[in-house]
């Protein structure tokens, strides 16, 4: 898929196992620490996601879901928003894989999208 969805992965949810998983499997990855953004907000986080066409992935389910619709309200647009419960690395990474081979990064714009539908 020419439009493949690239993560960036915020500070919640950086594992360093789920990171190199994914990048075993050719997902393209930026984590919050090699962007050094520890410590911004999670709007300057989605700012930076958005810019790098890249899709935020979260634990913090409550503050991605009003950023998103505090975004579509303001007609501001961003790259797109998964989020997940903070469940095994193993479970992440299947229903993660799911997401990417399913959906493009077209598909990801202005969207949130829950984790947990994907397994």
């Amino acid at each position: 898929m020419s439009d493949r969805i690239k993560l960036y992965v915020d500070e919640d949810a950086q594992r360093t196992d789920l990171v190199q998983a994914l990048r075993a499997r050719q997902i393209d990855v930026v984590t919050v620490s090699e962007a050094n953004l520890i410590g911004q907000t999670d709007s300057v986080q989605l700012q930076y996601a958005t810019e790098q066409r890249r899709v935020i992935f979260s634990f913090n389910r409550g503050d991605f879901f009003h950023l998103h619709r505090e975004w579509l309200l303001a007609d501001r647009p961003h790259a797109g928003i998964i989020i997940s419960d903070q469940v095994g690395t193993g479970t992440v990474m299947r229903r993660l894989l799911r997401l990417i081979e399913a959906k493009s990064a077209g598909d990801m714009r202005n969207w949130l999208e829950f984790l947990s539908n994907w397994g």
